[in-house]
């Protein structure tokens, strides 16, 4: 059946949303990209890329730091290849998929299904600058620390996300950005990539941390991926718009490999709040499957009706984005939820 194309009434919610996000501070600006998996595609812009770079209004091609986007365009689809291929099964502790690990390490018994769904019990903080100038591998010195409650419950943290990231790359003797590229070229991910990137227009600088310093712009702006050098399991890639329009029809492509992954992904693991379950790495509320990113990115799905929205924005430009981007995000959603 073909997708139910997005109405007049859908595109002009959508513009208003991102719109009234700009005009109240909430971003210098941004883009959305809706379509569906038959090849319909909007685009809607509004505001500028920042100050720094001029008065043009930002494109489908502007790149962005997808922050914590990066566990659903890297590292989940890399698990669903490895899988595939019989490298890794959900069902196995992480440590088996990491170099051996000495003395006591409480997080290396977490499942890879766990980590995945966020319920390893593992320490919720994660502060890498505390290893500095330990000679220790990280994958140790992060399975050593203690849990901070038994496995089972929600929690959303970034650790579990890292540890994926070094396990594909031990699993695989190859470094997380190689086989990031290698996925992104296969999807046709043209833009996307790990940080850092050049400076210029066509990137949007993200937040300013101390007055009178320079501004955040081509860096990654997680500190634990920064410290990484730009490539970690949780956050480091850039992306546009139009990349992430590209990787949502694949995901919806009952043909592509990935679309498979993305309906197994898509079985509720654990409930977050009422309404809303999470599955392997998506959130799931109801028919819609969605990732946020901290920066001000989301990626929203409904496989069953084959359509996505995209949405890439700065707003942590103007500091911690806090509630701000919830109306434009809650928009988005119910937006695919109703059709």
């Amino acid at each position: 059946m073909r997708p139910a194309p997005f109405t007049r009434t859908d595109l002009r919610a959508l513009r208003a949303g991102l719109e009234a996000l700009v005009a109240t501070a909430g971003t210098p600006g941004g883009v959305i990209v809706c379509g569906t998996s038959a090849g319909e595609r909007h685009t809607i812009a509004a505001g500028v890329v920042a100050p720094e770079c001029g008065d043009a209004p930002p494109t489908e091609h502007t790149l962005y730091d997808a922050a914590s986007l990066t566990k659903v365009i890297a590292t989940w689809p890399l698990i669903g290849r490895a899988l595939d291929s019989g490298l890794l099964d959900l069902d196995t502790p992480v440590g088996a998929y990491l170099a051996p690990i000495t003395g006591d390490a409480p997080g290396a018994d977490a499942t890879i299904r766990r980590l995945l769904t966020h319920t390893g019990g593992l320490r919720a903080e994660t502060r890498l600058d505390r290893y500095r100038g330990d000679p220790t591998p990280l994958a140790e010195l992060l399975c050593r620390e203690p849990l901070d409650e038994p496995p089972g419950r929600h929690r959303y943290l970034n650790r579990g996300f890292i540890l994926l990231g070094l396990a594909l790359a031990h699993t695989h003797r190859r470094p997380l950005h190689e086989l990031a590229a290698e996925l992104w070229a296969d999807v046709r991910m043209t833009a996307t990539t790990y940080g850092p990137v050049t400076r210029g227009p066509h990137v949007a600088p993200t937040e300013q941390r101390l007055a009178g310093a320079p501004r955040i712009w081509g860096g990654v702006h997680d500190d634990n991926a920064a410290l990484l050098g730009g490539t970690a399991g949780h956050a480091g890639a850039f992306t546009t718009a139009a990349d992430l329009a590209r990787y949502a029809r694949r995901l919806l492509d009952p043909e592509h490999p990935l679309h498979a992954w993305l309906i197994a992904s898509r079985a509720p693991h654990a409930p977050v709040e009422p309404g809303l379950d999470r599955g392997l790495a998506w959130l799931v509320a109801g028919q819609v499957a969605y990732h946020h990113g901290w920066t001000g990115t989301s990626l929203f799905l409904a496989p069953t009706t084959g359509r996505y929205i995209a949405v890439c924005t700065n707003a942590v430009y103007h500091g911690p984005p806090g509630s701000r981007l919830h109306p434009l995000r809650a928009l988005a959603r119910e937006t695919l939820a109703t059709t």
